[in-house]
């Protein structure tokens, strides 16, 4: 993969931790397939929301009257820009809401490495990076808001702990749904229950595309 530098507010936690790697180029579409308009793969969201809950017990703020929080249904996902540090890989995954009314999101999504036929989680969904605080994003049509993910080399693991594995896809679960969106995306993880993956909190604006 190509590392570009990373810039705007969705890489502030960049300065915070420090790692090596790489992962393979991100393809940009939604689905687990290779155009929008595929199916999705035979497998369930499994411990990705339960591993990093998609809703924190706080749950959205609540706006009297004002827009819904955004449904899977109603938003793509794509690989923003990416950049590799000693150990880890930082990824900017952007979401754009392609519905027709504004929505909101808040806190975080949950993220997981999946592969495989049928398409099943690869080992732990991300723990939540909290070095930013949770806003609430409203996001009108065809507005975008970022999270950023941060895996770490599975390399950095003995392999007996780790079990490493190439993965197709990241399943990732926008906060407060339980529907997941299968992003074509190549990389290397644990099997084992390492915690490898870690996920910011939603920030508005684009992270910028690769």
């Amino acid at each position: 993969m190509t590392r570009r530098a990373v810039g705007g507010l969705g890489l502030s936690a960049l300065a915070l931790v420090t790692a090596c790697g790489s992962a393979a180029k991100p393809a940009t579409t939604s689905t687990p397939a290779t155009s929008a308009s595929s199916s999705a793969p035979a497998a369930p969201a499994s411990s990705a929301a339960a591993a990093a809950p998609t809703a924190s017990p706080a749950a959205s703020p609540a706006v009297p009257g004002g827009p819904a929080q955004c449904p899977t249904r109603d938003l793509q996902a794509r690989a923003g820009l990416s950049q590799g540090t000693a150990g880890s890989v930082y990824q900017v995954i952007d979401f754009t809401n392609i519905g027709t009314v504004a929505c909101t999101l808040y806190g975080y999504p949950g993220v997981a490495l999946a592969g495989g036929t049928p398409v099943t989680e690869v080992g732990l969904a991300a723990s939540r990076n909290s070095s930013a605080p949770r806003k609430l994003i409203t996001l009108a049509p065809g507005a975008v808001a970022n999270a950023l993910l941060q895996i770490v080399d599975a390399d950095n693991y003995p392999p007996s702990k780790c079990q490493p594995v190439t993965t197709a896809y990241l399943q990732i679960i926008p906060p407060d749904q339980t529907t997941p969106i299968y992003l074509r995306y190549t990389s290397r993880g644990c099997a084992k229950p390492v915690q490898f993956l870690s996920i910011s909190a939603m920030a508005a604006g684009s992270g910028g595309s690769t």
